[in-house]
Order: structure tokens, then C-alpha cells, then sequence
């Protein structure tokens, strides 16, 4: 059973989420999205198969 799970539509969920929670947290959260999105850009790491 494959089960194809993309990173950055589930990155972009949590980040959405946390910032509902933590309004104060929005600049931390925006900087780690755009670093983790960067790495997993330039490392190819898109799709994990699980």
C-alpha cells in the first residue's frame, strides 16, 4: 500500500493552524515556512512515500 503525502500543503496547514492559535507567533511561523519550503526546494524532497 502506497500512500503519497506532499510536504508542503501539510506544512501550510499546520503553519495556518498555529497561527489561528498564536496570532503573536505569525512572523516565527512565515520565516520557518519559508526556510522549511527552501530546503525541501533545493533537496527535492516533494513526495514521501510512506
Amino acid at each position: 500500500m502506497n500512500i503519497n503525502l506532499a510536504l508542503t500543503p501539510l506544512i501550510s496547514l499546520i503553519a495556518g493552524i498555529l497561527i489561528l492559535i498564536m496570532p503573536r507567533l505569525l512572523n516565527y511561523i512565515v520565516a520557518l515556512y519559508l526556510i522549511v519550503i527552501g530546503l525541501i526546494g533545493l533537496f527535492g524532497g516533494g513526495n514521501i512515500r510512506l
